[in-house]
């Protein structure tokens, strides 16, 4: 399955040549923050405000060492995948760039058209 992971495109380019990525990240959270493809439209408003470049990081689960769950922390009726430790480089099968609108606003990237919005 395919997850999403939105960094800011400067502290991805710092890792990328990693076999895995994000300690950067596990030392402040005890996961990596993720969604699905079909709600990421949902999260993407936490990152309107975000000045800096980010990009989107297209991660299969299946190829991940870490374990991966699904957990509704907000109690909004909805899981999200939270990776409990690093991603292996291997995983990432994509590095998009954060689109945006005009307004500011997330536009869905056309390599993640065929994913419906939930």
């Amino acid at each position: 399955m395919l997850i999403l992971h939105c960094i800011k495109k400067d502290l991805y380019e710092k890792m990328q040549d990693r076999t895995c990525l994000g300690q950067e990240l596990l030392e402040k959270n005890p996961f990596i923050h993720c969604s699905s493809i079909e709600y990421f439209w949902r999260v993407s408003p936490h990152f309107d405000h975000e000045k800096e470049a980010l990009v989107l990081l297209v991660i299969e689960t299946e190829l991940l060492d870490a374990p991966v769950k699904w957990e509704d922390l907000e109690g909004c009726g909805r899981t999200y995948p939270h990776i409990y430790g690093p991603i292996k480089a291997d995983a990432v099968r994509q590095v998009l760039p954060y689109l945006r609108k005009e307004d500011g606003t997330w536009q869905k990237n056309p390599e993640l058209a065929e994913t419906a919005d939930r």
